[in-house]
């Protein structure tokens, strides 16, 4: 592992608050082959805090969600 990770990842955070039940967070590796690494379920108004690692290349949000993060603020799950 890099000793300087946050230079190589900046360690990127993104807050997820679910708006509704069941939202599901999935990380996804880094590598050759992205891969499931790791999955949450959030329910109405639990909020989850995720970073981008030297594992986590990808977080998939799947329900009704708000996701704020550096770049800004949007609503997942909206048709």
């Amino acid at each position: 592992m890099s000793e300087n990770i946050n230079e190589n990842f900046n360690g990127s955070y993104i807050i997820i608050k679910a708006l509704e039940n069941g939202v599901n967070i999935i990380g996804l590796t880094r590598g050759r082959d992205t891969r499931f690494h790791h999955t949450e379920k959030l329910d109405a108004g639990e909020v989850y805090i995720a970073q981008f690692t030297e594992i986590t290349s990808a977080i998939k949000i799947k329900g009704k969600a708000e996701i704020s993060s550096a770049y800004g603020r949007i609503i997942s799950g909206i048709q």
